[in-house]
């Protein structure tokens, strides 16, 4: 199943339950900063989900820290020594980087995801 996610000022957070407390939770992620907000309803729930962005922007300008943003651009990928070797090769061999090759092969996954439809 698919997680529930919210959406505000260019942060999201995954939603779910808690049925020991009896209420929602959410946490935003993408960010180190830890950003975690709950609610009894959907509704105080992203209340309380916008009022955690807004501080935390609030928050970043009062003591002049530039706030973290969901996506760089920049991520460590681990993988095979193999796949590793052979993406190296096959960047080298055709004049790319290795990070254009990882960037080729993240989007030939996302164009066939969204044709299978998944």
């Amino acid at each position: 199943m698919k997680s529930d996610m919210m959406k505000y000022k260019g942060y999201r957070a995954t939603i779910g339950y808690d049925s020991r407390d009896n209420i929602f939770v959410g946490q935003v992620f993408g960010i180190k900063d830890s950003l975690n907000f709950h609610g009894r309803s959907i509704e105080e729930l992203e209340k309380s989900f916008h009022d955690s962005i807004d501080n935390y922007l609030e928050v970043c300008e009062k003591y002049g820290k530039i706030p973290e943003k969901e996506y760089s651009g920049t991520f460590n990928v681990r993988t095979t020594p193999t796949i590793h070797e052979e993406a190296a090769e096959y960047a080298a061999e055709n004049g790319f980087t290795l990070n254009q090759v990882v960037t080729m092969a993240m989007e030939m996954f996302l164009v066939n995801k969204k044709r299978a439809g998944i």
